[in-house]
């Protein structure tokens, strides 16, 4: 592997996830990504920084990103591939492949489906800590606002295939419909495990409907023809 090039691992830890992601197992799963994740990386042999929100410094998500790309760079470092712990689906193939990219001089870019990228790989000449400030993070606009800022500087983005994140139940639900090969059997327990545990909440608002529109009197048709 490229000595000159670094893995920044940007992914707060389980109790801080549980904070933002609110659905039941939201901590066993974030604990095992956080430990899939870091499995991931060592297969690659690349050196690794993880940056917890124990070691982040910002007020905001983008002064945190940014100083931690800027201090694996103060390292020595001329290239690093950042990513985060919201992707079951990101395999080591994914790694090397950005590796391999980062020496033709490209900017690589790992898309989620929601708009940002589960992946980035950069050179040092790509860095400008005050675009990347400016930049629209968190939003769904964002790897289209990097690829167009890197295109008018005439230098070329490579893509990654498009990826799955996890931010709401939904995503959980999309990722287990979707190239489940790619996941490993843990993670995919967990998942599991993750829609499982909606289940008696959903059965209890469907025993109270019921139990609503058999006790109530209504003008026209059947109670349990009424639809909401």
């Amino acid at each position: 592997m490229n000595p000159n090039t670094a893995l920044l691992i940007f992914a707060n830890t389980a109790i801080e996830e549980c904070k933002n992601k609110h659905f039941s197992q939201a901590h066993n799963l974030f604990e095992a990504l956080n430990k899939n994740t870091l499995k991931t990386v060592q297969k690659t042999g690349i050196p690794y920084f993880i940056f917890t929100e124990k070691e982040q410094v910002g007020t905001n998500f983008a002064q945190r990103f940014t100083n931690a790309i800027q201090a694996v760079f103060d390292k020595g470092f001329q290239n690093i591939i950042t990513i985060g712990n919201d992707t079951p689906h990101l395999q080591s193939k994914h790694i090397v492949d950005t590796v391999e990219k980062l020496q033709n001089n490209q900017l690589v870019l790992g898309p989620s489906t929601d708009g940002g990228f589960y992946l980035m790989g950069l050179k040092k000449s790509h860095f400008n800590p005050k675009t990347f400030l400016k930049l629209p993070w968190q939003t769904a606009q964002l790897t289209k606002t990097i690829a167009r800022l890197i295109g008018k500087k005439n230098k070329g983005v490579s893509f990654l295939e498009t990826l799955q994140d996890i931010d709401f139940v939904a995503d959980v639900k999309a990722i287990l419909k979707d190239k489940l090969h790619q996941i490993s059997l843990g993670i995919l327990l967990v998942l599991k495990q993750v829609i499982r545990s909606l289940k008696p909440a959903h059965n209890k608002i469907t025993s109270l409907y019921h139990s609503l529109c058999k006790s109530t009197y209504f003008n026209k048709g059947s109670p349990q023809m009424l639809h909401i």
